[in-house]
């Protein structure tokens, strides 16, 4: 097999583009406004009977079920990813994604259907992390696959700008409806929450009119054929990679920890901070509109952060993301000690734009880790674990934390985990050997 890569035309290349983005885009818009809600709706909603402490701890607490379903997702639309292909996959997640989310908005308040309320919806919760958890992988692959050589830090960029337009998308409709029937009111709390989710089946359909008209990637295709000439047998996606790069899922789970962590205690955590008397004080409008600041901030560093790092190298460009964030994160947090309005706004931004440096080259940097033949389910689970304990538990922590030992103990929790995904990045190899080629088959990649 010949060692150039299949050249992709460029008209392919702006459908894939505009597939993996927009796909992202949609799936975490989902993802987001169920955060949004759970930080300032959910508690009065679902956990009326446990008071607003209790209750903002319980509905910040089913976050957390979808990041323990993310890495099931993974390994299960991981496996058919790499035996039927990343397109059809990635329709099947976004559909899933959105069939949960609008159930979400359907559902009725713990004061109709009692204890089933808040069951039903970390149910729901968990099918949406399950859809989140093999969407990512997915869609950096149809990004990462596609590319041409020297340029796939750049491709690779467009799924990574799903969090932030999502984010910015879910700031915003909320910042709409609550504009619209009034911040806290009881036409709020009764249907205005719900207007986001139901306002999804909308992004769902735009989403799968897009990924129907891309085709699947030339390193699948490849390997299929490859297969077929060679006759030799598929082997279990998981089981494949645990046998031959296990370190690398490991280690790439430890890479991701402090992205999700600097995320999710961002547009969780930050977003009850700064609208509760005890914090920032700001009110609901006000926090809503920075969150969509801070998503221009985003988006921002991670398309430059994607571009340099076909220059200077993915682990470079992540490693210096890192040693810039961990002092950060303790200076920001010590200011919001004071629980400024201004500090909670360049907070907010700050960690976006750090997160944004680390995340714009992993889209490239964790496919190039592993071969074609379980790249998807490799790729999904390294990201995957690291959700667990960056976006699951670190959340959690935060609150739990700032009430026991103030708002500055969240930023030292943050540089602990930051020296965690630094020193996991330094474990890891570089990947500049393959950027020549994705390519299919497992024998060329080994001499890459």
């Amino acid at each position: 097999m010949s060692d150039q890569p299949t050249q992709v035309p460029s008209t392919t290349l702006v459908r894939v583009a505009m597939a993996s983005c927009a796909g992202t885009t949609i799936e975490f818009y989902d993802f987001f406004i169920y955060g949004t809600a759970a930080a300032l709706v959910f508690p009065t909603v679902f956990f009326p009977a446990l008071g607003s402490a209790a209750g903002t701890v319980a509905s910040l607490a089913t976050l957390g079920v979808a990041f323990v379903a993310r890495p099931l997702g993974a390994v299960v639309c991981g496996h058919f990813g790499d035996r039927l292909g990343r397109k059809n996959t990635l329709v099947a997640t976004l559909l899933l994604m959105g069939v949960a989310t609008m159930v979400i908005g359907l559902l009725p308040p713990a004061g109709v259907i009692g204890a089933a309320g808040p069951i039903l919806l970390t149910v729901l919760r968990f099918l949406q992390g399950f859809a989140v958890g093999g969407e990512w992988a997915g869609a950096t692959l149809l990004a990462a696959e596609n590319a041409p050589p020297g340029k796939r830090g750049l491709y690779a960029v467009f799924p990574q700008l799903g969090p932030a337009f999502g984010f910015a998308l879910a700031s915003a409709t909320f910042l709409v409806v609550d504009l619209a029937v009034g911040s806290g009111s009881p036409a709020f709390l009764s249907y205005g929450w719900r207007i986001p989710f139901l306002a999804s089946a909308v992004l769902v359909l735009i989403g799968l009119y897009v990924r129907l008209a891309v085709t699947e990637t030339p390193a699948f295709r490849e390997h299929l054929a490859e297969l077929e000439a060679s006759g030799t047998p598929e082997v279990l996606p998981l089981r494949a990679v645990f046998r031959a790069q296990w370190r690398e899922v490991l280690l790439g789970g430890g890479v991701l920890t402090i992205l999700f962590a600097l995320f999710y205690v961002a547009t969780a955590y930050l977003t009850s901070f700064g609208t509760s008397r005890s914090g920032a004080g700001l009110t609901r409008a006000t926090v809503l509109g920075l969150g969509i600041v801070a998503s221009i901030a985003l988006a921002i560093t991670t398309v430059a952060a994607g571009v340099l790092s076909d220059r200077f190298g993915r682990r470079r460009t992540i490693i210096v993301g890192y040693a810039l964030t961990i002092p950060a994160v303790v200076v920001l947090f010590a200011w919001l000690t004071g629980g400024s309005g201004v500090a909670f706004a360049v907070t907010l931004a700050a960690m976006m734009g750090l997160y944004g440096i680390a995340y714009g080259p992993v889209g490239a940097y964790l496919p190039e880790l592993f071969q074609t033949a379980y790249r998807y389910t490799g790729a999904g689970i390294a990201y995957n674990l690291g959700g667990i304990l960056g976006g699951a538990i670190a959340p959690l922590v935060a609150a739990a934390l700032a009430a026991a030992h103030g708002v500055l103990a969240v930023g030292v929790l943050l540089g602990v985990l930051g020296v965690l995904s630094l020193l996991s990045t330094v474990a890891l190899r570089a990947s500049g050997a393959r950027d020549r080629r994705l390519a299919a088959s497992p024998k060329l990649e080994r001499t890459l």
